[in-house]
């Protein structure tokens, strides 16, 4: 969501902070602004709807220059979308940048008009500006006890970062609930939400922690904690390469991310496979491995792309290692009351890590008579990483476009390597340990095989990209994948889509089926096809137009298509039969020409709950 970039250092600033929040695009936002505090002691603030090539324009009519100064992408939530509620937002000399959502913030703003503050916008952020100011003016604190005074009085999530017309040698950044991470250069420092915007001048980080605050100067940066405690961070080397954040040869990062997936899952395999016998995973030590061996139940808690690999992993869990699992969405977990399993392990899945309701529900889980909990991320520094008891990486490698790919298939082959150390920890079945080990050895193979049959999916999506409505159906650990293909449709081409184990079709969605209403069909060759070729002569047999994914030849009439995959293992088919669901919604919305990397309304890393 909202992306942050700041910098303070004896350059000019203004193509550092244009340059991160053109990183910071993938994000999802609608409007963006940058202000800078110049030579002269003045504050100019350059504010535009729409995306960071309008703003840069309004730039390059100016000649600004500054050595410190913030900016901001904004993803609304307080206000409609307009350059007033766009950030930075200021209150005389206080300036401010923010992620996150005031809670208490309508009863903050009746308390500050009658102190006689104005207000231009219908943000939460500019209420923590005047707050700011008008804490500054009570008494003659300093900026850092300013700020702690100031968010006594804050609900909600905060994470911002301020400077003052008054003071401009330094920014000050506080971390509360979204993630913040500063940059170290020579005689320059920086904060950023993401490291991404910072890798064009810095390869060094300080990733703040839940309470920090930071007070950043060009050639000192000192932090406190939660309980205002000097502390020192570990500092960490980036291991992204900035070449990764370009596209390439491709069109889309969505695209490339599709075609990364055969390289991303041989480094989730990387190291992992010891002796080709058993799993190993760095991450766990001896206390960790005892953990999984007293675990009697599994409870996974996830949002979106994550949610659909947890119920894939349900069917694993329950069928390979004879281990009850159960799965549920973030944000309804936290707000009901549960019966927690006896020697329950509790599971989160995210990509960024910092998903508001993901991490919302493990602070939750923590006061439950849960075993333990375990977490499986795509980010080493996310704060899902470092609250949980123990984590395990993907190692998908970055992943920009909205539409999560890559890191759905990594998910997925962590979770099947975890069941078969779990699976060997416990001696449920040393064969099944090792079944699992071989045949996810061929995933790459096998997804590189099916990236190369891409023909079939293009003339389809030239005969649905005119569909206002699509079903899917998928039977056992099919219909997870169902669900997958189904929200991809919606993410990037906005056809509405729905997914439905196929046993369901009978009750209700038959009723639906006509020559208008194409439905995909997931049917692999195993124990289900049979039920799935019943289900696909019923629609058949009432005019529907049915695209079936198989391995398997099918003789019917006119309205059934194929799209012939090559033969996959069982066990791994859930994995490799996502990558043509992905390839469907890519060049569906290709041809409908949307913005498929940035997808409207949505947000790569959901931060706000």
């Amino acid at each position: 969501m909202c992306g942050i970039i700041a910098a303070i250092t004896k350059r000019n600033i203004t193509n550092i902070l244009i340059n991160g929040m053109k990183k910071l695009e993938y994000r999802g936002y609608d409007s963006s602004g940058l202000a800078i505090i110049d030579n002269q002691n003045n504050i100019i603030r350059i504010r535009c709807v729409g995306k960071v090539n309008a703003l840069i324009k309004k730039i390059n009519s100016m000649k600004i220059s500054g050595n410190i100064g913030v900016a901001h992408t904004r993803w609304a939530t307080h206000g409609k979308v307009s350059t007033e509620n766009t950030h930075p937002h200021i209150s005389s000399n206080i300036i401010i940048v923010h992620n996150g959502i005031i809670e208490n913030f309508s009863i903050l703003r009746v308390f500050l008009k009658k102190q006689g503050y104005q207000f231009y916008s219908d943000t939460d952020t500019e209420v923590i500006a005047h707050l700011l100011h008008w804490e500054q003016n009570k008494k003659k604190y300093c900026l850092k006890e300013v700020i702690q005074n100031s968010i006594k009085k804050l609900y909600g999530n905060y994470s911002m970062v301020v400077m003052d017309k008054n003071n401009p040698s330094k920014l000050i950044a506080i971390r509360s609930g979204s993630p913040l991470v500063i940059g170290l250069g020579i005689e320059e420092n920086f904060i950023a939400s993401d490291q991404i915007a910072l890798l064009h001048v810095t390869k060094r980080f300080i990733y703040l922690e839940e309470g920090d605050i930071a007070i950043i100067k060009n050639n000192k940066i000192d932090i406190f904690n939660k309980y205002n405690i000097k502390i020192n961070r570990k500092e960490i080397i980036s291991t992204i390469k900035y070449k990764s954040i370009k596209k390439g040869k491709y069109h889309y990062y969505m695209e490339k991310e599709i075609y990364e997936q055969p390289y991303s899952i041989q480094n989730t395999l990387k190291n992992r496979l010891k002796d080709n016998e058993t799993i190993h995973f760095d991450e766990l030590d001896l206390e960790k491995d005892n953990l999984l061996i007293n675990t009697e139940h599994i409870h996974i808690v996830a949002c979106g792309t994550s949610y659909n690999a947890a119920m894939v992993a349900k069917y694993w869990f329950e069928s390979l290692a004879n281990i009850p699992c159960d799965v549920e969405i973030a944000s309804e977990f936290s707000s009901r009351k549960l019966v927690v399993r006896k020697n329950s392990l509790f599971i989160t899945l995210s990509q960024s890590g910092e998903t508001a309701d993901t991490l919302s529900a493990l602070r939750y889980s923590k006061n439950l008579n849960y075993l333990g909990n375990l977490t499986i991320c795509n980010m080493e520094g996310s704060s899902l990483v470092k609250e949980s008891d123990c984590y395990i990486l993907t190692k998908a490698g970055l992943e920009i476009g909205v539409a999560s790919t890559k890191s759905f298939t990594t998910q997925l082959t962590v979770l099947l390597m975890l069941i078969a150390k779990i699976i060997t920890l416990k001696k449920i079945n040393d064969n099944t340990s090792k079944a699992i080990i071989k045949t996810i050895q061929n995933l790459p193979q096998k997804i590189q095989e099916i990236l190369k049959q891409t023909q079939d999916i293009k003339n389809i999506a030239q005969n649905l990209s005119n569909k206002n409505n699509i079903l899917f159906l998928g039977r056992g650990d099919q219909y997870p994948i169902a669900i997958e293909g189904a929200l991809k449709l919606k993410e990037i081409s906005y056809i509405h889509a729905e997914a439905y184990a196929s046993g369901e079709l009978k009750h209700g969605p038959l009723a639906l089926i006509d020559e208008n209403m194409p439905v995909i069909m997931i049917a692999p060759k195993n124990s289900l096809l049979l039920k799935n070729q019943q289900n696909i002569k019923e629609i058949s047999a009432r005019g529907g137009i049915v695209y079936i994914l198989s391995d398997q030849k099918f003789d019917y009439e006119d309205n059934i298509n194929i799209i012939k995959l090559p033969h996959i293992e069982e066990l791994i088919a859930p994995i490799c039969y996502v990558v043509p669901l992905q390839l469907l919604a890519y060049y569906i919305a290709l041809i409908k020409g949307k913005n498929i990397d940035q997808p409207r309304n949505l947000a790569k890393s959901v931060t706000v709950s």
